[in-house]
Order: C-alpha cells, then sequence, then structure tokens
C-alpha cells in the first residue's frame, strides 16, 4: 500500500461566465480528506446560492495557508501554448507569463467579464490573443479544447481566461507555501501543498455521479475523488511525474500539464 503524500483533496470545476463576484452555477467545490470521501462544499454564508470566482481565490488561501498538505485540482488551463509565447515574445517563464496575461486580461477586476476583454472595452484582449489552432502538447495527448477556442460547447477558454489572474493572486499571497505543478518542478516537497490543472473527463468514469447531481458538481466530485484515491495506490505519484524527456519537461514547465496525462 503507498503511503498518502497529501491529507485533504480539493476538486474545483470552473466557470468563466459573468463576473468575479458573480453567483455561479456552475461553479462548484467539493473537498476530501484521509478519512473522509468528497463532499460538495458549500460557499461562505451570504445572499448569494452559489461561489463566486473571488469566493474560491480567497478560500484557498485560507485552505492553502493552514499546515495541511493539500492538493488542489482546477477544471481551467494554467498557461498557454508556447505558440503564443513566441508569438508575443513572452520568455518561456510561468511567473512572466501570469503577469503579463494579467496585464492585458484583467479578468479578476469587479464587473469585469471575460467578454468585455475581448470586445475591447476593458484592459488589452487584441494584444494577448491567440488561435483556436493552437494547443497545447498536453490537450494534443488528451484530445482537450485549444484554451483559445471560445463559444463552443465545453468550452475551456472562458474560464482559463477568468481564472489565470486568480493563480497570480494565490502565486504572490502564498509563495512557497504552495508548489504549483509542474511549473516549480514535477516532485512535489514533503507536507507541501499543490495546485494542479485536472481534466474531470479523465477521472469521472470511475466515480459514477450520485441521483440528483449536476454535471458540474460531478465534475468536482470526480476530481477531489480521483485525487483521494490515487494518492492511497500510488497513482498520483505516477500521474505528477509522467514520462517525458528532458525537453518535453521544459515545454510543460512553460505550457503547463494537465494531471493524470501520459
Amino acid at each position: 500500500m503507498a503511503t498518502e503524500h497529501f491529507q485533504r483533496y480539493i476538486g474545483i470545476d470552473y466557470s468563466g461566465a459573468e463576473t468575479p463576484s458573480s453567483s455561479l452555477k456552475g461553479l462548484r467545490v467539493y473537498m476530501a480528506t484521509s478519512a473522509d470521501d468528497a463532499t460538495e462544499v458549500p460557499p461562505p454564508p451570504s445572499p448569494r446560492r452559489y461561489w463566486t470566482r473571488k469566493e474560491v481565490a480567497h478560500w484557498l488561501l485560507e485552505k492553502l495557508s493552514e499546515p495541511i498538505p493539500t492538493i488542489v485540482g482546477i477544471d481551467h488551463g494554467f498557461s498557454f501554448p508556447l505558440r503564443y509565447f513566441e508569438t508575443y515574445q513572452i520568455p518561456p517563464d510561468w511567473d512572466t507569463f501570469l503577469r503579463d496575461f494579467h496585464h492585458h486580461w484583467p479578468t479578476d477586476q469587479p464587473y469585469v467579464y471575460v467578454d468585455f476583454v475581448r470586445d475591447g472595452s476593458v484592459g488589452n484582449g487584441a494584444a494577448r490573443s491567440g488561435s483556436a489552432k493552437w494547443r497545447r502538447e498536453t490537450e494534443l495527448r488528451c484530445k482537450g479544447k485549444s484554451v483559445f477556442h471560445f463559444d463552443c460547447q465545453g468550452s475551456v477558454a472562458k474560464s482559463t481566461h477568468s481564472g489565470i489572474p486568480w493563480l497570480l493572486f494565490l502565486r504572490e499571497r502564498l509563495g512557497q507555501k504552495v508548489h504549483f505543478w509542474p511549473f516549480d518542478g514535477f516532485t512535489v516537497p514533503e507536507k507541501t501543498s499543490t495546485i494542479v490543472e485536472a481534466y474531470p473527463a479523465l477521472y469521472k468514469h470511475r466515480f459514477p455521479p450520485a441521483p440528483g447531481m449536476i454535471g458540474d458538481q460531478h465534475d468536482a466530485y470526480a476530481i477531489a475523488s480521483w485525487l483521494k484515491q490515487a494518492d492511497t495506490t500510488g497513482e498520483l505519484q505516477t500521474a505528477l511525474h509522467p514520462s517525458l524527456d528532458p525537453g518535453m519537461q521544459l515545454l510543460a514547465k512553460a505550457e503547463g500539464w494537465i494531471l493524470g496525462v501520459a
């Protein structure tokens, strides 16, 4: 039996709808622990029924500041294809990318919709846009959609463009307390929490939805449940160390990688 690396497992099915302070039915959070199976985490008490992106970011900041080794899987892209870095002459360095992206796409700001940046009324999205034909290596391998493929069924583009600034928010506040995989390396230090990019389609066939569970709930539940199960069986450590040659490892540290893609 493998030794568990983590004590807490959080799955987040993300949503890029509306504004950072909008209550979003599609934004769901599930959490499991070493002792307990995954259950839904309700949003903080407020008149709003559902989580907002801002609330999720602040809740994660609070959880990841605790001395409990935690792995968080979030269902949106953490970075962009190398073609994007080359086109805009951005060094293949994730921290540089995060700051540059946030400067052009301030989607964490009050009242800002992703579409406001896309149409030019806020920020400068035109100066940092990509083609739906550009895909990251990890997306090619798992047949995932491009992070630039907007306005389609199952689009991850809006959630990615609204979520990346919140990764910068957490990065700036948590510093070395949290390992952002694989940008900080493929090996997560002992007793350290980590945030990974998750793709529910890879795991949810193993975890059937409970009666009454909607799709977004099932996705978040499947992420948290798989992280817990995989940590117990040793599959997680294999997933955290995909068989990539040195050149591909360097690429993944710029483009990011979806946990569980070989």
